[in-house]
């Protein structure tokens, strides 16, 4: 009889392997729309020029690079119970469904719940101040307690006090949205190290949709502000500078019809909450 993982893994095996391959996100979707992962994997040379695949798609996908070691990669993420869901499967958020350009794959941590129940993002710039701090640290827990999950980024300044207010509370949960893989060795900021244990710890959530082994990229982030504003409810933006991550989660929340709030030093602090909360 198998263990629970290893059913995991080998129903995902072509996934894990396909979700590895480095081509657009677009593309992955478009094939997977009308094949397996593993009719995929068996496809050769001529197979995917009759089917008019771009060549310079089908030449990663036959790349035997990504083949190789994929024991050891899927060794990791049992050890570390890193679960991996396509937008075909089950357990896909029907919130991402709705998105544009949906993550194709989704490489998860922690529980993967949290990701169906109401969410609130909570974002903000960086370099923030004592005051954007705490108000994002006690929105944060104030919405938790109410059993609200709370969305960010795991940035330095307003994400990493968004993800603490949630600690805080016994009830809701917190989901980080990272911009890099989802491994011990790939945390970034490498100074949110206790904050991403914590999140762990305390049945939260880390997911990101770039594969194990993707270190910080510049144009990562922005693409996983998509998934803050598609996971969340509502969003509220803390103390933004113009052309700022957290103002591109606002353009994303506006796309995608969602309500978002801005916090500023004349915040009416209670009658944000409370538009939050209903």
């Amino acid at each position: 009889m198998y263990r629970l993982w290893e059913v995991i893994v080998i129903v995902n095996f072509y996934d894990i392997w396909f979700s590895k391959i480095d081509i657009e996100n677009k593309d992955k979707i478009e094939l997977l729309n009308k094949f397996s992962c593993k009719d995929l994997w068996n496809f050769n040379k001529k197979d995917f020029e009759n089917l008019k695949v771009k060549e310079k798609t089908y030449s990663k996908i036959l790349d035997k690079k990504y083949k190789q070691k994929l024991d050891k990669y899927i060794n990791y993420m049992e050890s570390k119970n890193i679960f991996l869901v396509s937008f075909k499967n089950k357990d896909y958020p029907d919130k991402l469904k709705n998105i544009y350009d949906m993550p194709a794959f989704l490489y998860i941590r922690g529980n993967l719940e949290n990701l169906y129940y109401d969410n609130v993002a909570i974002v903000g710039s960086r370099e923030a101040t004592d005051y954007g701090k705490i108000v994002a640290r006690n929105v944060a827990k104030e919405l938790a307690d109410k059993n609200i999950n709370i969305v960010s980024g795991l940035a330095l300044g307003i994400d990493k006090y968004a993800h603490l207010g949630a600690l805080d509370s016994n009830i809701g949960k917190t989901i980080a949205v990272l911009g890099t893989g989802v491994a011990d060795s790939e945390i970034y900021p490498f100074q949110n190290k206790k904050v991403f244990e914590r999140i762990l710890e305390s049945n939260g959530t880390i997911i990101s949709e770039f594969k194990l082994g993707t270190t910080p990229a510049k144009y990562n982030f922005p693409r996983r502000n998509r998934i803050i504003s598609g996971l969340s409810e509502k969003i509220l933006v803390v103390e933004a500078k113009e052309n700022s991550g957290s103002l591109i989660t606002a353009d994303f929340a506006l796309e995608q019809r969602k309500r978002y709030f801005c916090c500023t030093p004349e915040i009416l602090l209670q009658k944000t909450l409370k538009e939050l909360i209903d």
